[in-house]
């Protein structure tokens, strides 16, 4: 999925012709009329889908200076590109002064603004993510540091924002690598408990006999090495939330203690003589069906109910892959600047490569691999022989047949915060061969493309031909030509 660019103009023409540009960039558009329109989508339910807008400055009722001065009152950190004509100097320094990133002389020529775009979302995912690494040391990280724009994503935001508003037990569930504390740390600083401490605790790195010391603490002298008073982690969380990470893991003696913990909101420390009141938020999370550790006898079923009053099920990256380029852009902006490299670009090539990937760990995974690509990478950009190809490599095919076709509409480099490339779905591979081992006609090949892009782009056959680079023409004609061969195939363009 590409950044979404507002443009705000009141001429149609004008407004008519950015458009144009910024689609043949490779970003999604939304257009409005007048300075009133973006700022009501700006802070309504769609907001969150724009990343940049691109203002003129001067138009009837509410002004560009009005929208810069509504946005900055919402507290939206959106980037904003200002439109002026020529002799507008001051009022071009004003808007910076507004908080504007850029601006651009109407009229506009594609490479400038192209280059704008990329400055402006680049710097836009690198403050995101020192943002949203500052909040994580402060505890302050909320659901907006969370990035994601996926439907799978919807409506798991939602139950952990309503979460967020009780203290209510929580247990997230996902496989290794999907973002769980991230998901917690966001229910704690969204929540009553945000000025108090987020305790964090990876229940399978303890060993099994310092479990209990770990967790509740103990008393001097408990036990052999015990030199010094230990308070525990339930103590160092009172007022605020304990996070109980991989908690299946937790030896069946711990599980006992802690359920009585729960229970009681009371602890007592290894070799303590009266338990101590605690008030904490639990929030535990695995990477295991709790469930079935129960039935095996390897997870307490009381302790389990205590635990799995509100679940959460995060998708694995996957389901979700229209994220993939929103992370890739945060994480090439953040190593980029970690690793002081002037990395900006990434080739189309290797974009539709990653987006297409299962990654079965995940946006660690993910991560890992853009952070090895940034440092290994010898040129500005990335390519695709800058992520390992190998079959144990972290962005390895483990498919071989059908081969799956890169869409040929890819620009052949394109910006690391230009992601112009729809991840394909399962349905988008495209086989080669035929069922006796030859290669099938071109003609056949291209029908099917035609008719994957109708469904893919459900009917909008301006799209699809524009996504083609064919004109409509052209396109109804091909579509002609199949339904005369075989009839009833091109049915779906309805």
């Amino acid at each position: 999925m590409a950044a979404t660019i507002l443009i705000a103009d009141d001429d149609a023409v004008q407004r008519r012709l950015v458009e144009n540009m910024v689609q043949k960039c490779g970003y999604e558009t939304a257009v409005v009329e007048s300075g009133d329109a973006a700022v009501e989508l700006l802070t309504g339910p769609d907001g969150q889908g724009i990343d940049c807008l691109v203002l003129d400055l001067v138009m009837p009722g509410l002004d560009g200076m009005g929208v810069l001065a509504k946005i900055r009152d919402a507290g939206l950190n959106l980037p904003v590109i200002v439109q002026t004509a020529h002799g507008g100097i001051d009022n071009v320094v004003s808007a910076m002064r507004a908080g504007a990133q850029d601006f651009v002389v109407k009229p506009v020529g594609v490479e400038r603004l192209q280059v704008s775009l990329r400055n402006a979302l680049n710097t836009s995912a690198l403050k995101g993510e020192l943002q949203r690494i500052r909040h994580s040391r402060e505890g302050r990280l909320t659901f907006s540091d969370i990035v994601t724009r996926s439907d799978a994503m919807a409506g798991v935001l939602r139950t952990a924002q309503k979460a967020a508003t009780s203290s209510i037990p929580v247990l997230i569930e996902g496989e290794s690598g999907v973002g769980k504390e991230l998901f917690a740390r966001a229910i704690h600083g969204s929540g009553e408990r945000k000025a108090k401490p987020f305790v964090a605790v990876n229940c399978g790195a303890i060993p099994d006999n310092l479990v209990e010391s770990i967790l509740f603490g103990h008393e001097k002298g408990a036990f052999t090495g015990a030199t010094e008073r230990h308070t525990g982690k339930f103590l160092e969380a009172h007022g605020g939330t304990l996070f109980l990470d991989e908690v299946g893991e937790l030896p069946l003696t711990a599980q006992v203690k802690l359920l009585r913990a729960l229970q009681e909101g009371m602890v007592e420390a290894v070799g303590g003589r009266k338990p101590v009141k605690v008030d904490v938020r639990i929030i535990s999370a695995t990477n295991r069906k709790l469930l079935d550790l129960v039935k095996a006898g390897q997870f307490r079923e009381d302790l389990f109910y205590r635990l799995h009053v509100l679940p959460l099920t995060i998708p694995p990256l996957r389901q979700r892959r229209e994220d993939i380029p929103h992370l890739l852009r945060h994480f090439l902006a953040r190593f980029c600047a970690e690793e002081n490299r002037p990395i900006t670009a990434i080739s189309g090539e290797a974009m539709a490569h990653l987006a297409q990937l299962d990654w079965p760990g995940n946006i660690r995974q993910l991560e890992n691999a853009v952070y090895r690509a940034v440092v290994m990478s010898e040129g500005d950009q990335l390519g695709l022989s800058d992520f390992p190809q190998g079959p144990h490599g972290s962005t390895a095919v483990e498919h071989a047949e059908p081969l799956v076709v890169a869409p040929s509409t890819a620009p052949a480099m394109v910006s690391g915060s230009e992601i112009p490339i729809a991840p394909l779905p399962a349905a988008g591979m495209l086989t080669m061969l035929t069922g006796g081992g030859e290669v099938r006609p071109l003609e056949e090949l291209e029908n099917e493309i035609i008719r994957f892009a109708i469904s893919h782009y459900r009917g909008q056959m301006s799209e699809v031909a524009r996504r083609l680079k064919i004109g409509r023409s052209t396109l109804y004609r091909k579509l002609d030509e199949a339904a005369e061969k075989e009839p009833g195939s091109t049915g779906e363009a309805g």
